[in-house]
């Protein structure tokens, strides 16, 4: 168990703005999961800021290195984390991740939204349901459009997927979609 606090939308920011002070070179950094939906207000707080990165080769380490001194500094636990880490993501995430601001030289977005909902339902937590539905309610996804995205990754997740029960998965989305069609 971790002794650091956990975050809140303010703490978000305020991580962004040091980051971008202290990183000078160009990048982009993709805010994920439970981060984007505490930065959205659609949550109060989250243990820890999850966000994934493209930053120049050269750069990479100087960009690490900022990680873990603002992690000990801000007391925060900053982990890198990606949807691909537990599902295939759905054509077109690069153009779907929504730009948030720019700090100092990087450029920071929310991962597409879609990727992050797919990847809660693969985990499949109640937290994870109650993010998708926030996220189904405030109408930053249509389920329909999030029905397309399961079912064109399914086939590859059944062919890829060794961390988990593909028809697990399935049950999981049909949860969803049985939930979220009682409360939308």
């Amino acid at each position: 168990m971790s002794l650091r606090q956990s975050v809140d939308q303010q703490r978000i920011e305020y991580f962004l703005q040091q980051l971008g002070k202290r990183f000078t070179k160009p990048g982009r950094v993709y805010l994920v999961g439970g981060t984007s939906i505490v930065y959205e207000g659609l949550r109060q707080q989250t243990l820890d800021i999850d966000l994934t990165f493209d930053i120049d080769n050269e750069h990479h380490g100087l960009f690490i290195e900022v990680i873990r001194e603002l992690k000990e500094k801000l007391s925060m636990n900053i982990e890198e984390a990606s949807p691909a880490n537990f599902i295939p993501l759905p054509s077109g995430y690069r153009e779907r991740s929504q730009f948030i601001d720019r700090y100092g030289k990087l450029d920071v977005f929310h991962f597409d939204l879609y990727s992050v909902a797919l990847s809660k339902i693969a985990r499949g937590t109640e937290e994870d349901f109650t993010d998708v539905l926030s996220l189904l309610q405030t109408e930053r996804l249509d389920m329909t459009n999030l029905a397309q995205y399961f079912d064109e990754i399914f086939p590859r997740f059944v062919a890829t997927s060794v961390k988990q029960d593909p028809f697990e998965f399935k049950q999981k989305f049909e949860f969803l979609q049985s939930r979220a069609s009682k409360s939308l």
